[in-house]
């Protein structure tokens, strides 16, 4: 009897660290990872311990994608010197088949994120790509766009260090931060400021000195007009002794940029952005700091930083549910998956994320979209709802759904389309498909209370109507202000 009860006293706290975390931190861990979870997923997840369920997640993370991107994409671009030659409604032309491109992009990535078996790597993606900001808006050519998409999707969960030079050196980023005009004796300072401020140490821990100093550092990086490519031209780089934050010499960008992530800074700074991404708006200082320590000793290994994150006791508590925003992307990706819907074509709901306030590769300014409570006011928050309710109403008035979505699409440029992809447009309006009865089938107990958990981050703000079935009940759900949010 003694050594039964002895036992047991080993024994229950084993069996208690090999239990599951349970359908409502499967649910979170899932959401905040992805777009949507499914029911299938949450239970599945709920079995496994928070470790087993995050090396899980991580382990399944993709550098590639499924969706295939738009043929264009393997195209030579228009060199600046043909343009030049062009008369002007040649050039408007080119300039209107760059835009149509561009949409077709947007569209392209919407379809990935709502088809992909690794949604945590299309959000890291998003991540970094509000991150290392570039706009088609400047960039202008379609193609290093997507080649910068592809960029940040390959080292999306991978080495920080090696994401940092190989993005400093990417044609998009080229650029969009004007390092191509960058030379010796009439250096930009554009790239050299936002590396510190926006891409590493953060504001507040360099001096306009070393702003200075790095930019005669990066003077001689470049692109290849003809092809789009990244050049180096040494005629062009100022190879006299610099000091960047009190390391000198005959500096070159790839030696600043290694400066920069030698900084405790850095870590720091990538860690609490992470931190706002996945658990809460205010960062937690001492707890950045035991993660950005680990971050630094990994030497800048993503994946490590963001086990961390998602193993940690902040990221479980139920004082950090219900407070993080979803963002346009969020809400319409996570929409689609959640409900299940049926969708051959994304190209209407890129529309419908530029109109809430995120169009894809277009970010509003190098800071990017601000996140958070920026993504709600009054007419944001209509729109939310307006684009809910013509969704759930797709299905019984697909002639307003049309008219709603071809309205939005041409307030966000659908307007410049030409006459293939209006057509597109429709019938990728007509293919959009949704069954809700299909879809509370999942739920054999209380479909309300069930779907109400999967769906909601927690309880409703508004009585969910308890006599409302069918895509009444679901509409009911996502019409509550908890759906705004993760």
């Amino acid at each position: 009897m003694r050594l039964l009860f002895l036992f047991g006293l080993v024994l229950l706290p084993l069996q208690g660290r090999a239990a599951g975390m349970g359908y409502d931190e499967a649910r979170l861990l899932l959401n905040r990872t992805g777009f949507a979870a499914s029911e299938n997923q949450v239970n599945e997840f709920a079995k496994l311990s928070r470790e087993q369920a995050v090396e899980r997640i991580l382990r399944g993370a993709r550098d590639m994608v499924v969706t295939a991107p738009p043929a264009w994409v393997n195209d030579p671009i228009t060199p600046p010197r043909i343009l030049r030659n062009l008369s002007p409604e040649e050039r408007k032309t080119k300039r209107q088949e760059e835009i149509r491109k561009g949409i077709e992009l947007r569209a392209w990535w919407l379809q990935e994120m709502i088809a992909t078996p690794s949604p945590l790597t299309e959000k890291m993606t998003l991540f970094w790509h509000n991150h290392f900001v570039s706009s088609q808006q400047k960039v202008r050519y379609s193609k290093l766009m997507y080649q910068q998409n592809v960029l940040l999707r390959k080292y999306a969960l991978g080495n920080f260090g090696e994401l940092l030079h190989a993005v400093s050196k990417d044609p998009a980023m080229i650029v969009y931060l004007d390092s191509a005009t960058n030379r010796k004796g009439h250096p930009n300072e554009n790239f050299a400021r936002e590396v510190m401020e926006l891409f590493t140490l953060g504001e507040g821990h360099y001096t306009e000195t070393d702003v200075k100093e790095a930019a005669r550092a990066f003077t001689g990086w470049s692109i290849e007009p003809e092809t789009g490519e990244f050049r180096w031209r040494p005629f062009f780089h100022d190879d006299g002794i610099k000091t960047v934050l009190h390391k000198s010499g005959n500096l070159e960008g790839d030696a600043v940029l290694d400066i920069l992530l030698a900084q405790p800074d850095t870590a720091d700074f990538i860690v609490a952005k992470m931190w706002r991404e996945f658990i809460a708006p205010t960062p937690d200082p001492r707890e950045v700091a035991r993660i950005a320590d680990q971050f630094r000793g990994s030497h800048y290994e993503i994946k490590i930083a963001l086990r961390a994150i998602l193993l940690s006791d902040a990221f479980y508590s139920q004082n950090n549910r219900a407070l993080l925003i979803k963002s346009p992307v969020e809400l319409v990706v996570g929409t689609l998956r959640q409900f299940d819907f049926s969708v051959p074509d994304a190209l209407p709901f890129a529309f419908a994320a530029a109109q809430l306030g995120q169009n894809l590769f277009s970010p509003p300014n190098v800071k990017g979209w601000p996140g958070g409570e920026a993504w709600i006011n009054s007419a944001t928050l209509l729109a939310r709802k307006q684009f809910l309710e013509r969704l759930f109403r797709a299905q019984e008035m697909p002639q307003l759904m049309r008219t709603a979505l071809k309205e939005k699409a041409k307030a966000n440029g659908a307007g410049k389309l030409g006459m293939e992809q209006r057509e597109r447009l429709v019938q990728a309006m007509e293919g959009i498909q949704f069954d809700a009865d299909r879809w509370l089938s999942q739920f054999n107990v209380d479909p309300r209370a069930q779907a109400e958990r999967l769906v909601l981050a927690t309880a409703p703000v508004d009585r969910i109507d308890g006599h409302a079935r069918g895509l009444e009940l679901i509409r009911e759900i996502t019409r509550d202000p908890v759906y705004q949010l993760e």
